[in-house]
């Protein structure tokens, strides 16, 4: 299992939050995401073997928001 903290920028209330987390929780190889909105962040344990921290970042641009790691 890989870990992985990512800037999220955008979020400004807690459906943006849930927004994300569900991108993110929908994303194969995905085992665990916590979203922040006070960190403007999302921390996601991930298998390497399924998924990469670009086709992260791609789920949290493609509803909406903008993503890098941090």
């Amino acid at each position: 299992m890989e870990k992985i903290t990512l800037s999220v920028e955008g979020m400004t209330c807690a459906h943006c939050e849930m927004t994300v987390t569900k991108a993110l929780k929908e994303t194969s190889g995905v085992k665990s995401v916590s979203v922040s909105l006070d960190e403007n962040a999302a921390f996601i344990e991930y298998k390497s073997s399924k998924t990469s921290p670009e086709k992260l970042i791609e789920a949290v641009e493609k509803v909406g928001y903008k993503a890098k790691t941090q």
